[in-house]
Formats: C-alpha cells, sequence, structure tokens
C-alpha cells in the first residue's frame, strides 16, 4: 500500500518541527560520542604510556647492554608483573631483532609490522597503534628504550632496545557503549519533550491561517463585509491586510453591480408599466382592424398591412406583460393564489384554450383522473403552456405530458409527496451546450435568429412559477429522443400564514 504524506498544514508543521529536533539531537549526540570517544580513548593511551614509560625507566638501568635473549625475557617478565593492572603483554627487541616475550606466557604480544617499522623510522618517539582481534580493540605501544644525553642538544640517546606492549580496550569499548546507549535512550524523551513546543508553535503559526480560511468560507458565503484583525508586521499580517483589501474591493464592486442591475430592472419595469397603457388601446384597436381585414371590406394590401401590424401588435403586447411579471420576480411581489385542482382538468385546459387539442394526437395527456394538487391555476397554467408550446414550436408532436408521483424529498420541511410532471416532445432534442441556459433570460441558442414569436422570457417565468411552488423544473434529452422537461412540486403546498395580497400593476 502507497503512503500518502499528511495533507493537513498542522501535522506538516509537527512532524518538520520534530524531525529538525531529532536531526538536532542526532547531530549533537554524534559529536559528542566522537568527542567523549576520543577523550577515553586518549586518557587511556596517555596513562598506558605513561605507566609503561616508568616501569621502563625503573628496570631498563639494570638491564646488561648489550643485552642477551635472556635477559630480555627476564626484562619483559619483570615489565608483564608490573602491568598486572591493565594486564599487558610486553616483548623487547634489540637492535631490530625479533620481538622477545617472557618464558611461559600463553599469549604472545602480536605487534603488527607497521607499528615495528614507524617505531624503526621515529627512533625516539612512542608509536600506538589500536588494532581489533576477535571483535576486540587492542592497543599496541612501541617505545624506544633511551638513556643519557647525546650531546649539546641534550636529548636522550636511544639504546637500540624497543619495549613493545598490547593490551586490551574492552572495558573502554564498554564505556564506550555505554555512552551510546545514554544517548539513544536520551534521544526519545527529547523527541517527546520536543512534541510540545511542537504543538505550541504549530498553533501559533496556524491560528492567522485559520483565521484566513474562516474569512474566505464567509466571503464565499456571500458575507462581503468579512474583515480579519491585523496583528504584527509579518509575512501572515501582510496576507492578512492584502485579503482586507480584497474584500473591501468585493463588497464595493457588489455593491455597485447591485445598484446597477436594481436600476436596469426599474428601467425595465418602467417601461413596460409605460407601454402597457397605449399597447392595451392598440390591441383594441388593432382587433376591430382584424375583423374588418379578415371579413374583406379592405383592400387587400391594406388588409395585409393591418394583419401585420396586428401581429406585431399582439407580440409586443405579450412582451411588456412577460416584461411586468419578471419585474414582480425580481421585486418579491408575486404572491400565490392557492386552489386545489384536478391536474388532468388543468392540463386538458391549458390545451384547449391554445387550440392544441387539434389536430387529435398533437399533444398527448398521459395524467391520471385521481391526481388533485394545490396550487396556483393561473402560475401552472403558464408553466405548462410555456413547456407544451415550446415542444410544439422548436420540437415535434406528439407532446407527451405525463404525471406520477414519488415520495418527498427529505430536505423539504412539509414533507408528504411530490407530485412530478414531464413534458417530452420527439424532436431533435435541446444541444449539451445549450441546456445549461434555456432558464436564462433572453437566452437564443442560435444567435443568427434574432426573431421568434416568444418573448425570450417563458422558460424564465416557469422557473419562476415553479420555485414560487417551492417545486423544481430541469430540462434534460429524453432517451428515447426530443427534449424532456421535467416539472417536481409538492402535493400539499402550505398555504401562507400571512394574508395575500393583490398583485401589482
Amino acid at each position: 500500500m502507497r503512503l500518502r504524506p499528511p495533507r493537513g498544514l498542522r501535522v506538516r508543521l509537527v512532524i518538520a518541527f520534530l524531525l529538525v529536533s531529532a536531526l538536532s539531537a542526532l547531530i549533537t549526540a554524534a559529536l559528542t560520542f566522537r568527542q567523549a570517544r576520543s577523550a577515553i580513548l586518549d586518557r587511556t593511551q596517555d596513562n598506558a604510556v605513561h605507566e609503561l614509560r616508568a616501569q621502563v625507566d625503573s628496570l631498563a638501568p639494570d638491564l646488561p647492554f648489550p643485552p642477551t635473549t635472556q635477559d630480555l625475557r627476564n626484562f619483559t617478565r619483570q615489565l608483564d608483573r608490573a602491568g598486572t593492572s591493565r594486564d599487558w603483554r610486553t616483548a623487547a627487541s634489540y637492535r631490530g631483532g625479533p620481538p622477545v616475550s617472557a618464558p611461559g606466557e600463553t599469549r604472545k604480544t602480536e605487534v603488527p609490522a607497521a607499528l615495528r617499522t614507524a617505531v624503526g623510522e621515529e627512533k625516539d618517539a612512542v608509536v600506538r597503534q589500536r588494532v581489533e582481534h576477535d571483535g576486540t580493540p587492542w592497543l599496541v605501544i612501541g617505545m624506544p628504550v633511551l638513556y643519557g644525553t647525546d650531546g649539546a642538544d641534550e636529548r636522550r640517546a636511544v639504546s637500540g632496545l624497543v619495549v613493545y606492549a598490547d593490551f586490551s580496550l574492552d572495558g573502554d569499548k564498554a564505556d564506550i557503549a555505554a555512552l551510546v546507549t545514554a544517548a539513544q535512550a536520551g534521544a526519545v524523551p527529547a523527541l517527546v519533550i520536543a512534541l510540545g513546543p511542537a504543538l505550541f508553535a504549530a498553533r501559533r503559526v496556524l491560528r492567522p491561517v485559520r483565521g484566513l480560511r474562516n474569512g474566505a468560507e464567509k466571503l464565499a458565503s456571500g458575507d462581503l463585509g468579512t474583515r480579519l484583525p491585523v496583528t504584527g508586521h509579518d509575512e501572515l499580517s501582510d496576507l492578512t491586510r492584502t485579503f482586507n483589501a480584497m474584500a473591501t474591493h468585493l463588497e464595493q464592486d457588489d455593491a455597485e453591480l447591485r445598484r446597477m442591475e436594481a436600476t436596469a430592472r426599474r428601467f425595465a419595469a418602467d417601461v413596460a408599466h409605460e407601454l402597457r397603457t397605449p399597447l392595451a388601446a392598440m390591441t383594441a384597436v388593432t382587433e376591430v382592424l382584424d375583423e374588418d381585414a379578415r371579413g374583406g371590406t379592405l383592400p387587400a394590401d391594406t388588409a395585409d398591412a393591418v394583419l401585420l401590424i396586428s401581429d406585431e401588435t399582439r407580440k409586443l403586447a405579450r412582451m411588456v406583460e412577460d416584461l411586468m411579471e419578471v419585474s414582480r420576480f425580481d421585486a418579491g411581489a408575486a404572491t400565490l393564489h392557492l386552489d386545489e385542482v384536478a391536474l388532468r382538468t388543468l392540463v386538458e385546459k391549458t390545451v384547449q384554450l391554445r387550440g392544441w387539442q387539434t389536430p387529435p394526437g398533437r399533444v398527448v395527456v398521459e395524467v391520471p383522473d385521481d391526481v388533485r394538487v394545490s396550487v396556483d391555476p393561473r402560475r401552472i397554467d403558464v408553466v405548462l403552456a410555456n413547456l407544451i408550446g415550446n415542444g410544439l414550436r422548436h420540437g415535434a408532436p406528439p407532446v407527451v405530458v405525463r404525471a406520477r408521483r414519488e415520495p418527498g424529498s427529505e430536505a423539504r420541511d412539509a414533507g408528504g409527496d411530490d407530485l412530478v410532471v414531464t413534458v417530452i416532445d420527439h424532436g431533435a432534442g435541446i444541444p449539451d451546450d445549450v441546456l445549461p441556459h434555456v432558464f436564462d433570460r433572453f437566452y437564443k441558442a442560435d444567435a443568427a435568429r434574432t426573431r421568434s414569436e416568444g418573448s425570450g422570457l417563458g422558460l424564465a417565468i416557469a422557473a419562476e412559477n415553479v420555485r414560487l411552488h417551492h417545486g423544481t423544473l430541469t430540462a434534460a434529452n429524453s432517451p428515447e429522443g426530443g427534449a424532456e422537461f421535467t416539472l417536481t412540486l409538492p402535493l400539499a403546498l402550505p398555504r401562507p400564514d400571512v394574508p395575500e395580497v393583490e398583485e401589482g400593476p
């Protein structure tokens, strides 16, 4: 299984702090160990050399020169007896001869060739070398024996006699091992103790970061008045100042956009309101002229012109009505007049009022007779008319209207069942890039199509009416082809507690 690095910033900071602490402790322990090890070995070597020198200086004067082999054996026996505290074994060599040890010893002094060579080169200096036998460190000393002085420089003369001694450093090894054990034993408590400062430091560092995160979440939720307190003069305080400046600009831009949007909506509502009265009069006049044109009382060219003007006047009047309806939704002035009705009757009435029942099969209503729903009949009629009319204009017949009951959404406080109404046509469907925008105001799927029978507000008004009923309206493409609009409404819509008011103009 692949291990993933920790994702939390706090965890990363704590781990980084502990790693730095562990690395610092490791380096300190390594340097301390190295110095302590060198000190222990140097002290042992110096003491051994000092003791050997003292014994050699004490016994060498009694040694006859030139010494015989037996003299060297006797000499080394005396040295071995004097060095019982270190348990060294000695050997003596005269003028480059082989080292001679005391007779009867089971362990002979092992003198490395390199050490003998170094003693020969240094002449009057003590040479030391650490070797290893069977995993145990040993120290071998080569000490030339000097006597008298050699004249003007008052240096002691080389006698040609060299004493070798070796002894085990096992005791020092145990001391060094104890140092390693102590360092390892101290590392774990040091890391545990370092965890506290690590958590404290991480909390101090992350406190401004948490504040910035909370502030960003408030901004994202729409609370543009969010500001954060600035403390200190570090990089995080600069970031906090930048955040506050960004929030200020966002709040100003949002206020400006809201002002411009309100102005635009008020302008559209005012224009629609001012056009409503003259358009009503024009519609009445064109209807009279329509009758004359269709009755053949007007010349043919005049009749065509009258019919064209009459048609355009009706479109303009319908657009003005749609604009006024949208302005009511924007102003929050749209209200519901609830009534319990049979859904099938409501759908059939919508179809008959628009003359869509002919030819037969153009609109197919598959709604059970026993489905009753509490809605505003006028607004649901607008919704159904927009959906069915959209299917007939932009899709292809037959347009099928179906209804079914479904368990209500748990998120809705009122509970109860939902009424799901689907309106499906048999056209080419809606392009995928258009689907997200079908409920946008004045959205045209084909930019080249500048004129249409509708105002471009029909589906937007339908969606607003559904929202007013606490329902949803979605658009998709049917698996069998064609566009499919799904209207979901709660069957038992609660009546508002406040008295209903008359709608605005």
